[in-house]
């Protein structure tokens, strides 16, 4: 059995040879570039590189070594641009020698923070020199919400997100992208077994929250709700925009398409699942449908946080796939969800607690963690093993190894 055959068997909910494994298919599943230049040193490993690829969040580009290494089964479609060594220049970031794309251009300060900033000289983003990530320091509507779609497409430019785009849409203005990214996932369905995951950035709250901040957004929901519906309602005719696109190049060629959209925090969802129902669910709904109607894609839903009373409605939608799984947040307990959800929905993460027990146990305790967490999630398929959303910055790297040692342990003792 190969990596796409493992994986779409598993979302199938039946048991494949071996519980399937990701790190890095997507921005949520991924590994921040520090762990993965001290993973480097760690094993030794003098060659290759650390780019890059996710701006925001610092995440390092799984290389083919670690892939086969680690027996990853599922790889980032954006990984077929950006190849060439003059795609990448050198920067020296966090203490770390690493690769940023050729066309990202942030401005270094004196102070060695990172500034993000738009053409007409607006600062988008910032990384003071402690912090790990860039975060939006702008938002186009602090009061009010664009009137229309012309308001809506002239606000973009003054999101951070179109100022730090993963692959591959940082090439989406080239002439002829949707032809050539055919091309390039045609190659890479060819070359590899592995499951082909997109990263689309579709999404409705998380959008909401990039055009507007969250406190405000949130207030809005119960005071301004026909505001805010006619503002989901502009951002759904965006997003149908690029699925239909999407769908039509390579929705027979994609595997998994991920859509993500965080309606969670530690302690429950954002906001009633009422309202969650009422306002987001029939934007999310049409963009389920089209996907099913138009392709061959999985459906992934990533939402971090405590999200359980609005798992059912996921299910509704007809969405394939949850992830982080975060189990670290309130009623995310991985037998009940397991119990509970795991014959309608398949589970593509809570493989290990990224918060408390990979930065702080020891290698044996983490072993004994990934296994526990492996034989609740995957028996009877249903399951594709990876942590609870990015392995961060403070990881030591023995934990990492004995966390993929722990799962190719569990997979030969169930042979």
């Amino acid at each position: 059995m190969n990596s796409r055959e493992r994986i779409l068997l598993s979302i199938n909910h039946k048991e494949p040879d071996r519980v399937p494994i990701d790190i890095g298919s997507h921005p949520s599943s991924s590994i921040s570039a520090i762990s993965y230049y001290r993973l480097k040193k760690y094993l030794n490993i003098k060659e290759g590189h650390v780019r890059i690829y996710d701006l925001s969040q610092q995440l390092a580009q799984i290389e083919n070594e670690f892939i086969e290494r680690f027996k990853i089964d599922a790889v980032d479609v954006g990984r077929a641009f950006n190849t060439q060594e003059d795609d990448w220049y050198d920067v020296e970031i966090n203490g770390i020698k690493a690769k940023f794309p050729s066309w990202f251009h942030p401005i270094f300060n004196d102070d060695d923070s990172l500034e993000v900033v738009n053409s007409e000289g607006v600062v988008l983003a910032r990384m003071s020199k402690d912090a790990l990530v860039i975060d939006q320091t702008y938002y186009p509507y602090e009061k009010g919400y664009p009137k229309d779609m012309n308001e809506f497409l002239k606000a973009l430019p003054k999101m951070a997100g179109f100022e730090m785009v993963s692959p591959p849409f940082d090439h989406l203005e080239n002439k002829g992208f949707w032809r050539d990214l055919r091309k390039r996932i045609e190659k890479l369905r060819s070359e590899s077994d592995k499951a082909l995951v997109m990263s689309t950035g579709i999404s409705f709250f998380q959008f909401g929250t990039s055009m507007k901040p969250m406190d405000k957004f949130l207030v809005d929901f119960i005071r301004r709700p026909k505001e805010v519906e006619k503002f989901l309602d502009l951002i759904l005719e965006f997003q149908m925009v690029s699925i239909s696109m999407i769908c039509k190049y390579v929705g027979d060629l994609v595997d998994i398409i991920c859509i993500a959209d965080d309606y969670g925090e530690n302690s429950g969802p954002f906001m009633n699942p009422n309202i969650f129902r009422k306002l987001i669910k029939p934007k999310l709904e049409q963009v389920c449908n089209y996907i099913k109607k138009n392709s061959n894609m999985k459906i992934l839903l990533h939402s971090c946080g405590s999200i359980v009373p609005l798992i059912p409605d996921f299910i509704d939608l007809g969405i394939d796939i949850l992830n982080p799984v975060q189990i670290n947040a309130r009623g995310m307990d991985p037998k009940f969800l397991k119990d509970t959800f795991g014959n309608e929905i398949t589970f593509w993460g809570g493989g290990a607690d990224t918060r408390n027990v990979l930065p702080n146990k020891s290698p044996e305790d983490v072993k004994k963690h990934v296994r526990k967490l492996l034989e609740i999630f995957s028996e009877g398929g249903g399951y594709i093993w990876n942590t609870v959303h990015n392995i961060l910055p403070d990881v030591p790297p023995e934990n990492i190894v004995a966390m993929i040692e722990a799962i190719h342990e569990y997979n030969n003792d169930m042979r």
